[in-house]
């Protein structure tokens, strides 16, 4: 993995990046991004970014945003990636492995913390095939092993991901409580508001629910357009009218 300083505007990476410094041993390492564009034009997706931006998007800090992007140009060093601020280029990016040691470099944290994140992320993805098939019990045992891992990245995922299960077992209080604790590492996820407003929902705290939704949809207004939110929404209303 390589990182080089290219021209560019600050907001938007260069096509045909210029490098001015090489790579990361001849350079400190870049500071910490508020943006990372991960590259999922032909090439750089036959080498394997799809699966780098989902490592990324699960494990980044949540201050960090993480989003797919055109070509960047150097596609022979691909998978590619660009960091912004400062518009650093970044090479190499094609296991799991360069991405948890891209986190590592540029937000601290022990390389072995960042691999210990990746075993979490193993557990979390069998997880979501449990919830697929709607084993939601064994679901919440894996999320809960993933989380005593304590990884580096992506801890709020994992809590407000156990909360769901939780919720669909019938066990509101904790999920509650996990949300509470997504909340508290990401105070602006969107994510774990919508679910925190069905935990509310389902003990018929209506107000809470509508609190919650109204939350997550300040924090991203997109989700109005979308058929789970439009539902909760119907889902809110329907047991208000019911309760009266």
């Amino acid at each position: 993995m390589h990182f080089l300083r290219i021209s560019s505007h600050p907001s938007i990476p260069s096509p045909h990046p210029k490098a001015v410094r090489a790579s990361a041993s001849e350079t400190d390492p870049p500071p910490k991004p508020k943006e990372i564009r991960v590259c999922v034009n032909r090439i750089c997706r036959r080498k394997g970014s799809m699966e780098t931006l989902q490592v990324l998007t699960d494990l980044a800090p949540p201050d960090i945003t993480i989003k797919s992007c055109g070509c960047l140009g150097k596609c022979g060093i691909g998978p590619n990636a660009v960091m912004l601020p400062g518009a650093v280029f970044v090479s190499h990016l094609g296991t799991p492995a360069r991405a948890a040691a891209l986190l590592s470099s540029t937000c601290g944290g022990e390389l072995g913390s960042w691999r210990k994140s990746l075993e979490a992320l193993a557990l979390k993805k069998r997880a979501e095939g449990e919830m697929e098939v709607a084993n939601f019990s064994q679901a919440e045992v894996l999320l809960s092993q993933a989380i005593e891992i304590q990884p580096q990245g992506g801890i709020h995922v994992l809590y407000k991901d156990r909360a769901i299960a939780r919720i669909a077992i019938g066990n509101v209080s904790d999920a509650i409580e996990d949300v509470k604790e997504a909340l508290t590492l990401a105070p602006k996820y969107p994510e774990a508001y919508l679910i925190q407003g069905d935990a509310f929902l389902a003990i018929e705290q209506f107000d809470g629910a509508e609190e919650s939704y109204s939350k997550a949809l300040e924090l991203d207004p997109s989700i109005r357009r979308s058929k789970s939110f439009k539902d909760r929404i119907a889902k809110l209303q329907e047991k208000f009218i019911i309760t009266q």
